[in-house]
């Protein structure tokens, strides 16, 4: 039997106390691996959805009330990155820096023109625009009827007395290089969650 230097003599553990111990060491290295793979799976999900959100589903944030009543100032919305649009869609674009919100009017090609109410035509079809709350002629310094020119694209806010669109030549008609995507789900606030018309 071993002895201490004061002489007295070591004690052995007993084989529970043994097991014990090794339980409890299994248990650190189990806990410590499981730790590591669930940090690892979180820092992966966040990776990807970053990723995702980067490059094919931006997330924006409405700022002012040109697309009023159908999008709001300070809502959060999901844009999906794509190229096949259709008259009606509301799309976000790229202009002096900044994104903005509008919906497609006409493509390339198409006539647009405006009356002393506010209706809008294209082709000589009159628009049927539910999402409107008010028409109104707005703020227009090109000669209607106005033909879009190729690779660009006609877009009017749904506020149309405040909304600076294709109907001024201070925002014009957009190219399709400078659209972000399609405006497809409504995020922030929850009471307002849910597609976009």
């Amino acid at each position: 039997m071993k002895k201490t230097k004061q002489g007295k003599p070591i004690e052995l553990p007993t084989v529970e106390q043994l097991e014990n111990e090794l339980r409890r060491e299994r248990f650190r290295r189990n806990y410590n691996r499981v730790l590591r793979s669930t940090l690892f799976t979180l820092i992966s999900v966040a990776a990807v959805a970053i990723l995702v959100a980067m490059l094919f589903m931006p997330v924006l944030q409405i700022y002012g009330s040109s697309m009023s009543p159908s999008l709001e100032d300070g809502e959060i919305v999901v844009t999906v990155k794509r190229g096949d649009f259709q008259q009606g869609d509301v799309i976000s674009f790229y202009y002096n820096n900044k994104i903005l919100v509008k919906r497609i009017i006409a493509f390339p090609g198409d006539w647009v023109d405006l009356d002393a109410d506010g209706n809008v035509f294209v082709n000589g079809q009159k628009l049927e625009e539910p999402y409107l709350a008010d028409k109104a002629y707005g703020d227009v310094n090109i000669e209607l009827p106005y033909q879009v020119p190729d690779g660009k694209i006609f877009v009017m806010g749904d506020h149309r007395s405040t909304s600076a669109d294709s109907r001024n030549t201070a925002i014009g008609c957009v190219a399709e290089e400078q659209i972000v995507g399609k405006m497809l789900l409504r995020v922030w606030p929850l009471s307002v969650f849910g597609p976009i018309e």
